[in-house]
């Protein structure tokens, strides 16, 4: 099987468990809603593994042998209609990660296309400017991320919020994007030899895998963030 055909593959197996979740989180909405987009992004670049995490860690509890209907939208008490079991705290990370993930890959994915048809370089390097618009577009995604949950709790401060999107975002994402910059140097200058085009399939392909490196960059870091209580556990 050759390259494009394994990328396709993967890019398809990818779309698909993003969809599977959306469908599913449509159904059963997440009692933080960012995270209704959350799920389904981590499913684009972790196909079926991103469906299987979010069934056994993100999926609302009780929902799979209860009325879901029948609870409403309570909004006492913890915010949502239903209620949830605590996580093992290496879960609870990992749905950190996946948090900030939704918005490193909005803003890389975003960047990726904008970068390469303004035919924007660093040094000369079009890789090195695809770093810093992923970088800029994964930092303006991954603060809303943090920001609109606290306004969603009741944060009424925007600026407060804003301070604390910074605080508890920044080294998550740095960590994210260092696993994800890692990987795509390794692919685009040693396996390949090249960048492909933006509109290739084996470009996404790799920023498949680079996300997946930059969760695992990004897993100690968000560890670090919530044992100092910068960023809570999820």
């Amino acid at each position: 099987m050759t390259l494009f055909a394994v990328s396709w593959f993967f890019i398809l197996l990818g779309i698909a468990t993003a969809l599977v979740i959306a469908v599913d989180v449509y159904r059963h909405p997440q009692h933080m809603g960012v995270m209704n987009i959350t799920w389904p992004i981590t499913g684009l670049y972790l196909p079926v593994l991103g469906a299987i995490a979010y069934w056994v860690m993100g999926r609302p509890d009780g929902m799979t042998g209860h009325h879901h209907e029948h609870t409403g939208h309570d909004h006492h008490g913890d915010g949502c209609g239903h209620h949830h079991a605590p996580k093992p705290k290496w879960q609870s990370v990992f749905v950190g990660v996946t948090h900030c993930g939704g918005g490193c890959t909005i803003g890389d994915c975003l960047a990726a296309p904008i970068v390469a048809a303004a035919g924007f370089t660093v040094l000369g390097s079009t890789l090195l400017g695809h770093y810093v618009g992923a970088f800029i577009g994964a930092y303006i995604f991954g603060l809303a991320f943090q920001i609109l949950p606290a306004m969603q709790m009741g944060e009424t401060n925007l600026w407060k919020a804003f301070v604390n999107a910074v605080k508890a975002d920044t080294v998550s994402l740095i960590a994210f994007e260092i696993g994800m910059f890692a990987w795509l140097a390794i692919a685009f200058l040693g396996i390949l030899g090249h960048e492909p085009s933006v509109a290739s399939p084996v470009y996404w392909f790799h920023m498949q895998i680079a996300m997946l490196f930059g969760f695992i960059t990004a897993y100690p870091a968000n560890w670090w963030l919530i044992n100092r209580g910068i960023k809570h556990g999820m």
